[in-house]
Parts: structure tokens; C-alpha cells; sequence
């Protein structure tokens, strides 16, 4: 008798193991697939934000209307490139966990590809020898597919991958954690301005006319202009690194009486094509704010003068304090 109770229970004790067991490797396999769908879905928005950065890159290279078919045709190809990363998406693997990031994930993706495709069939109309509103206003559209795509990859997507991995029980950033890339498509706001892009593209918009300048002061002054949290002097030399290219931060202050819109910040570097610039959306009368401006590469060492600039706005008459000259020697 107490032999057939020891077996019965040495018998129970190996099914509970056998169960344990099982469970414990369903386990296993269902925290391996969704860290596997985590790398593949951080490592695709990377791949994608890289394509980005080459047509903002592209979009940012100028020439004017002779340059137009050579940006369509590299505008084309990166769409090729994105088309080709959402179908990589597509083909992802995917746990029962992840299906509601996947879907985010896939219209993040199909926003980009469709964003590309936007401008590339709008970029020669928009750098044409007559700029067509009409296609900076789709260019800039499109741009806003771009801005969607972001927040959908960081509020939606990410954070569901993110969720679902720590209802598992598993560790997401530090060192050990699942890594979950944020870099973001689309570099600056102020391409959503078609104002903006029509300058960044060294397209001139005809005035849609009957526009009239706000009545009061407009305006803004350059107070000054730093690199590294380090003011710059206009009567002395400043030493800065060449590279990387320099990222310039104009202290300036609307003086006016009226916020100002698409207030556009400039430096350039004398006797070479190196230069910078950025568009605020808006500054607000009688309030200070910064713009960051980055050079578009880096100069060669040697000494030269540095010129920035807040680019005066409609209706803006006194313009001696707009901006400083700086000499800077590169090295």
C-alpha cells in the first residue's frame, strides 16, 4: 500500500515538473519573439530616420531651378528606399503582444513612403523658373505626414512595444534592457512652413496680394551669439572647433508690437558657401527666445568672419541691430 502511494506520488511530482517545465519554456519562447519583434521595430525606425536625414539632406542642397530633375531623381530613389523598409515592415514577425504597435508601426511607416512620394512629384513645379504656390503648399503637406509619422512612432507604436515588454516582465533601456530607438524623421517644425521651405529650397513664392502688414512696431534685435554656452565677442577673436560644424545660438528679441511668424535666423562664413539657418514659427512681441543654427559643414581651419543675422520681417524699418559680425578663427 504505502509503495503504490509513493509511486503515485513520485508520478504527480513528475507531471507538475513536466507542466512546470513546459510552461516555463513557453515562457521563454514568447519573451524571445517579442525581444526579437522590439529589435527588428527599433532597428527599421532607424534604418527610416537615416533615409530621412538624406532628404532633408537633398531638400537642403539648393541649386535652384537647375537643379531640380537631379533632387526628383535622388528624392525617387529615397522613396524607393522607404517603400522598401516598409515592406521589410510588413514581413515582421510578429507575437499576439505586439499586434496593436505593428499597426501603428505600419502606418508610421506608410506616412513616410507616402511623405517622400509627395514631394518628389511636387519638387520640380515648387524650384520651377515660376514657383508654383500651389506645390511649396503640397510640399509642405507632405512635410505633415512626416510630423504625424513621429508622433505616432513615439506615442502609439513605442509606447505599446514598450508596455508589452514590461507586462512580461522584461527590462526595456539601461544596459541590459531591450533597446527601443526615438530618433524622429522629420529634423525641425519649421518645415511644416511653407514660407520657410520656399526659402530653404531658394524658391521665391509670388505674393498671393491684398496682404497688409499689421499696424504698430515690428521687428527684432540680435543680442548676441553663442557656441557652447560660450558668448562670442565682435571685437575679439573667437577660437572654435571646425568640426563637427558648429551649432550657433542667436539670443534675439522681439521689440515690436506684434508677434512675428516664420522669423528666419542666418550665419554664414565669409569667402566660403558654408552656412546655416533656421525658422522660428513664431516670437512673441516684447519676448526674448533663441534660435539654433547649425552650419551645413565644416569650414577649413583658418580665420574668418562670421556673419549672423535675424532676417528682418514685413514692416520691420530700423534694422541696425539685426545682426554682428564675428571674427573666428577654425581650427
Amino acid at each position: 500500500m504505502v509503495r503504490r502511494i509513493v509511486a503515485a506520488v513520485a508520478i504527480v511530482i513528475v507531471l507538475i515538473l513536466i507542466v512546470v517545465g513546459v510552461h516555463s519554456c513557453q515562457v521563454s519562447q514568447r519573451n524571445s519573439a517579442m525581444k526579437d519583434y522590439a529589435n527588428q521595430f527599433s532597428a527599421l525606425n532607424l534604418e527610416s530616420t537615416q533615409n530621412g536625414a538624406n532628404v532633408f539632406k537633398t531638400l537642403s542642397s539648393g541649386g535652384g531651378a537647375s537643379a531640380a530633375p537631379t533632387m526628383s531623381t535622388k528624392l525617387n530613389e529615397l522613396r524607393v528606399t522607404a517603400d522598401s523598409q516598409l515592406q521589410k515592415a510588413q514581413s515582421l514577425s510578429v507575437p499576439d503582444e505586439m499586434k496593436g504597435a505593428q499597426q501603428q508601426f505600419l502606418l508610421t511607416m506608410t506616412q513616410r513612403r507616402d511623405g517622400i512620394q509627395g514631394i518628389a512629384q511636387n519638387i520640380e513645379q515648387a524650384l520651377g523658373t515660376t514657383t508654383s504656390k500651389d506645390a511649396i503648399n503640397a510640399i509642405a503637406a507632405n512635410m505633415a505626414r512626416f510630423y504625424s509619422s513621429d508622433v505616432i512612432y513615439k506615442e502609439y507604436a513605442s509606447h505599446q512595444v514598450v508596455n508589452a515588454l514590461n507586462n512580461a516582465g522584461l527590462t526595456v533601456g539601461g544596459a541590459n534592457g531591450v533597446q527601443i530607438d526615438s530618433s524622429q524623421f522629420l529634423p525641425d517644425i519649421a518645415w511644416l512652413s511653407p514660407t520657410a521651405i520656399a526659402r530653404t529650397l531658394g524658391a521665391s513664392v509670388p505674393s498671393s496680394g491684398g496682404g497688409h502688414v499689421a499696424p504698430g512696431l515690428h521687428g527684432h534685435s540680435l543680442d548676441s551669439v553663442s557656441v557652447g554656452g560660450t558668448t562670442l565677442s565682435t571685437a575679439s577673436t573667437n577660437t572654435l572647433p571646425a568640426s563637427p560644424p558648429a551649432t550657433f545660438t542667436l539670443s534675439i528679441t522681439n521689440g515690436g508690437t506684434n508677434n512675428e511668424t516664420n522669423v528666419m535666423c542666418k550665419v554664414t562664413v565669409s569667402g566660403t558657401k558654408i552656412s546655416g539657418e533656421h525658422t522660428i514659427p513664431m516670437t512673441t512681441a516684447g519676448q526674448s527666445t533663441t534660435c539654433q543654427v547649425t552650419l551645413n559643414a565644416s569650414p577649413p581651419p583658418g580665420n574668418y568672419t562670421v556673419t549672423a543675422e535675424v532676417v528682418p520681417v514685413p514692416g520691420e524699418h530700423n534694422t541696425s541691430n539685426n545682426s554682428e559680425t564675428l571674427p573666428v578663427t577654425f581650427q
